[in-house]
Parts: C-alpha cells; sequence; structure tokens
C-alpha cells in the first residue's frame, strides 16, 4: 500500500517539478528580454509590468500542478468530482490542510506527499520571484548610479 503510493506520487511530484522549472525559467527568461521597460522609467506600472507577468505566470504554473494532483485523484477514483478532486488538491498543495475532505485510507498517503511537493513548488516560486526583484534592484540601482 505504502509503495504503490510512493510508486503514484512521485512520478506527480517529477511532473510537477518539470512544468515548475519550464515557468520558473521561462519567467526569468521573459523578465530578463523585458527589463528594459525597467530601465527606461517610462512610468511605474510599465516598470513593474513584465513582473507582474511573471507573477501571473508562476500562479497559472502552480494552478496547473493543483490540477494535475486533482486529476491524478479521480483517475485513482477516489472523487467523482473534478470540482473536489481540484479543491482537495489545493487544500494539499498549499498545505492548508482543512481535513474536510479525506481519501480512503489506501491513498491518503497521496496528500502529505502533494503537500511536500507543493511546499517546494511554491518555495521555487517564492524563490524565482525573489531572482526577478533582485535583477529589477540591480538594474534600478545601476541608472541611479548613471544619472546621480
Amino acid at each position: 500500500m505504502t509503495l504503490n503510493n510512493f510508486l503514484i506520487g512521485l512520478p506527480t511530484m517529477l511532473l510537477c517539478l518539470i512544468v515548475q522549472v519550464a515557468v520558473a525559467f521561462w519567467c526569468i527568461r521573459y523578465y530578463v528580454e523585458h527589463s528594459s521597460q525597467v530601465r527606461a522609467g517610462r512610468g511605474f506600472l510599465t516598470g513593474m509590468f513584465p513582473l507582474i507577468v511573471a507573477t501571473v505566470a508562476i500562479l497559472a504554473g502552480t494552478l496547473v500542478q493543483i490540477a494535475l494532483w486533482g486529476f491524478l485523484f479521480v483517475w485513482l477514483g477516489e472523487f467523482e468530482q473534478t470540482y473536489d478532486a481540484i479543491y482537495h488538491s489545493a487544500v494539499n498543495f498549499t498545505s492548508l490542510g482543512y481535513g474536510d475532505i479525506v481519501m480512503r485510507r489506501e491513498r491518503r498517503l497521496l496528500g502529505p506527499l502533494e503537500a511536500a511537493n507543493g511546499v517546494l513548488m511554491l518555495g521555487m516560486s517564492a524563490a524565482t520571484l525573489m531572482a526577478i526583484m533582485q535583477h529589477m534592484i540591480t538594474t534600478l540601482r545601476g541608472d541611479s548610479r548613471k544619472i546621480a
């Protein structure tokens, strides 16, 4: 029973990691390619737009990962309704842990596996945004030194 859950959960975690890395890579690349808007100083929102786009992309990537787990739960027969499966997945992924909906005893170990996966992926999201913010600060600091 435990081994089966690991054999199901670990590939799902790997798939989430692939999604996370792809989204993080795209976000950083997008920001760096569009960071000239930050340097141009054409207004606060114009400079922030690449960061906003990256943040929305990270949120979308997180929702994709939550949906992957939710669809896995439906495929395993844990939930009949996709909404319930995705809700349960979101509660696990964010480590919120309401506990109002639980899986059968045979599959409950997937919940903590998803929670561990979610904590790691949300940490990577925060790191991605931090890297973008550091680039933004470095870019703005460099411009202010040129002006002064």
